[in-house]
């Protein structure tokens, strides 16, 4: 069986599990606090990075499509998306995005202000060494992520409730050469 093989360090490479969602993560310690744990997801979490691209040759005469030299990437959306079965105040502010909260309840508004963004985090087991000590993790940092799914609860007979989820990255005025995403990698050591 000549193509019926893996790479010898393929286990060095899975990401493994669901991982988890918070508001600050350490990548120089790998560090999660407990309470930045946003809250409990089912069904895993989606995270996609795509490219908007301009093609400057395409109203030039007899330039065919797609030369890579006149290829130019404009912008790219970066959107994490899911469902929470946790839900408290701070939770469904996040999901309204533009929302005050005053001890229990939750007003939405109809104007964005800044503080309505913040980074979320993304962090999971990485390589088949993850122990607490050195182990490995992926972690994807969304930068001035706001949620642009809104708030949705599905409710079920003997069931628990679910929030669906969804968080874009944005550029920002103060830095717009940023691209509001990071990803790192770190492999685990015994």
């Amino acid at each position: 069986m000549r193509y019926t093989k893996i790479p010898q360090d393929t286990f060095k490479k899975l990401q493994l599990n669901a991982g988890v969602l918070v508001s600050e993560f350490e990548p120089d310690t790998g560090t999660v606090v407990e309470s930045n744990i946003l809250g409990a997801t089912s069904g895993g979490v989606n995270f996609s990075a795509t490219p908007e691209y301009r093609d400057d040759g395409e109203d030039i005469d007899n330039c065919p499509k797609n030369m890579k030299e006149l290829k130019k990437l404009d912008s790219w959306t970066a959107v994490i998306s899911g469902t929470f079965l946790t839900m408290d105040t701070a939770q469904a502010k996040s999901l309204i995005a533009a929302a005050d909260v005053a001890e229990n309840k939750i007003t939405p508004r109809n104007d964005l202000k800044t503080t309505d963004f913040d980074d979320i985090w993304w962090v999971g087991d990485y390589s088949d060494e993850n122990g607490n000590a050195n182990g490995g993790f992926m972690a994807i940092h969304l930068m001035n992520a706001l949620s642009t799914g809104g708030f949705s609860i599905q409710s079920g007979d003997k069931a628990k409730g679910q929030f669906a989820f969804e968080y874009t990255a944005h550029y920002s005025n103060t830095s717009p050469e940023t691209v509001p995403f990071e990803i790192y990698i770190k492999t685990g050591t015994v």
